[in-house]
């Protein structure tokens, strides 16, 4: 992380002065923000690596940061909330972010959040990754980084991104949800299976034809999930 610009969007000098610690003690470089125009000015600027955004701001709500911040590019970004029940955080993942803590929060946990999210958004495409993965009206385009759903472009957070590229390069097989975990969030302690949870349904909302009666991603009880559909002829 000796290089990573990290732009913190706190109006709470104290917490800011946590994360800012948290991240200079892995080398990153910071930049602070106590509002939603500082922040924004501040991302279109320094162009950060990742940021950390609080959803309480003085003159903005955080949701509508986070869409309009992740509407300009696929900067990771790890929220800072209060709330820590499901539907927030599936409400979060939604309005573009790729990661969430809640407070009050471990300076431990926060720096190994911080360094996954920079490990996976550094992480090359693998050369081998195929054109376009096409099956039952989807659409991925791995070199455009582009996924269509019914001729209709779908936006995925790079966390999304990452997840359904996992599964998609295991087409018809179960992945665990320590794989996944790895895979994806660059760890492998924590509670994978509530983890992912939140951002398989998150996915699913965004890519099945019915969220509800899976036919993509199918939940394989106690083990992962496997990406079912065949690519089409």
């Amino acid at each position: 992380m000796s290089v990573a610009r990290v732009l913190i969007i706190e109006d709470d000098t104290a917490i800011r002065s946590v994360v800012r610690a948290a991240v200079e003690a892995d080398g990153g470089r910071v930049f602070e923000a106590a509002t939603v125009q500082a922040g924004l000015a501040l991302a279109a600027t320094e162009c950060p690596d990742l940021i950390v955004l609080d959803l309480g701001l003085p003159d903005g709500d955080g949701r509508a940061v986070c869409s309009a911040l992740r509407a300009s590019g696929l900067v990771p970004i790890l929220v800072l909330s209060a709330r820590g029940g499901e539907t927030d955080k599936a409400e979060l993942l939604d309005g573009g972010a790729d990661d969430y803590l809640t407070k009050p929060f471990s300076t431990i946990e926060l720096r190994a959040r911080i360094r996954a999210q920079l490990r996976r958004a550094r992480r090359a495409d693998p050369p081998r990754d195929p054109a376009n993965y096409v099956t039952h009206g989807l659409v991925v385009d791995f070199e455009a980084r582009v996924v269509a759903r019914d001729g209709v472009e779908v936006h995925l957070t790079p966390t999304e991104w990452s997840l359904l590229k996992a599964l998609t390069h295991h087409a018809g097989r179960t992945v665990t949800h320590a794989q996944l975990f790895s895979r994806v969030w660059g760890r492998e302690y924590g509670d994978a299976q509530k983890y992912l949870r939140v951002y398989i349904a998150q996915l699913r909302r965004k890519i099945e034809q019915d969220p509800l009666r899976p036919a993509l991603i199918v939940t394989e009880p106690g083990v992962g999930y496997r990406f079912a559909a065949p690519r089409d002829p």
